[in-house]
């Protein structure tokens, strides 16, 4: 029996304010409030006019996955159309989602992502789920084929290429900093494969955070980031340089999920202590700050994303 729609308590219409990742996708937005409410029409139709646009569609299902009764009212459509494709990488994911907060196993979800791919051949998105279980493991070499198998099937896919480098930054971080790492190089690697105008150009942003992150964590540079020398080196500069400089030229304003990127190179301005970039990637950003960087390494993120745009946005 499907479970009854949740209330939306106080705390959680908070967490939406803060948070959404959705982000400005409103269209994804209305089909998530409507399956919250066991109303999984609006997930179907979202999905088909979604087609093979692979990033997009891998984060759509990645946030509808998210609701918390996703995987039940997805059975539901599943009950009405047992051949549906959209409808099993849908309930894939959510179970991904049930088994990355400790109420399903694993296993489980990862069957769950096989049977949506061999529904869906072409569709890296299963393919995505079973990548985002890996989150933990030390058997780096099943991440490195489930990322295979992903670019496979679109080489350029946005989301896989950040869960990569969010794994790769935490290879050897008890050795301390290192300019040499394995992360730099991938990310160097997959921005220089990518079309002139792909966001992976912001991939070596993205790998000096995520190595920020771990090196904070295990006690080699300081909690706070924008007292960290991470960002100010010669090589992070240039780094950070030509990212500002490719998103001043970027006239694909259209990618899901170009606002997590935007808030990355917000984050990294911040922490160098370029002020007027900043400002002028919080104008952009607007309403629709991620948690990550902003928490790392363990940092309330909110706060510390108001506190840097409201920081940035008086100095210009």
């Amino acid at each position: 029996m499907s479970p009854p729609p949740p209330p939306l308590g106080r705390s959680r219409r908070r967490a939406a304010q803060a948070f959404d990742a959705a982000l400005d996708d409103a269209e994804l937005g209305a089909a998530r409030a409507a399956l919250a409410q066991g109303r999984w029409q609006a997930a179907r139709t979202l999905l088909a006019h979604t087609g093979d646009e692979w990033d997009l569609r891998g984060h759509r299902v990645t946030v509808l996955a998210m609701e918390p009764y996703s995987a039940a009212w997805t059975r539901d459509w599943l009950l009405a159309e047992p051949e549906s494709a959209d409808a099993a990488v849908l309930l894939a994911l959510a179970q991904v989602q049930r088994a990355l907060r400790g109420k399903e196993k694993p296993d489980r979800a990862r069957e769950a992502c096989r049977t949506a791919a061999d529904r869906a051949p072409a569709d890296p998105t299963p393919w995505l789920g079973m990548l985002m279980l890996e989150q933990g493991s030390t058997a780096a070499e099943n991440a490195v084929r489930l990322f295979e198998q992903i670019r496979a099937r679109y080489a350029d896919h946005h989301h896989a290429h950040h869960l990569m480098v969010a794994r790769l930054a935490e290879h050897r971080a008890a050795a301390g900093p290192d300019p040499l790492h394995e992360v730099y190089d991938f990310a160097n690697w997959a921005a220089e494969q990518a079309p002139a105008d792909s966001p992976l150009a912001i991939l070596p942003v993205i790998a000096h955070a995520e190595r920020y992150r771990v090196l904070a964590t295990a006690g080699h540079e300081p909690p706070d980031p924008a007292a960290s020398g991470h960002w100010v080196g010669r090589r992070a500069r240039q780094v950070m340089k030509s990212a500002f400089d490719w998103w001043l030229e970027w006239e694909h304003e259209g990618h899901p999920r170009r606002l997590v990127d935007l808030n990355f190179l917000a984050h990294a301005k911040v922490c160098e202590g370029r002020g007027a970039e900043a400002a002028a990637l919080f104008h952009r950003i607007g309403e629709h700050p991620t948690p990550a960087p902003w928490s790392y390494p363990d940092r309330d993120p909110y706060p510390a994303f108001r506190a840097a745009r409201d920081h940035a946005l008086g100095t210009v």
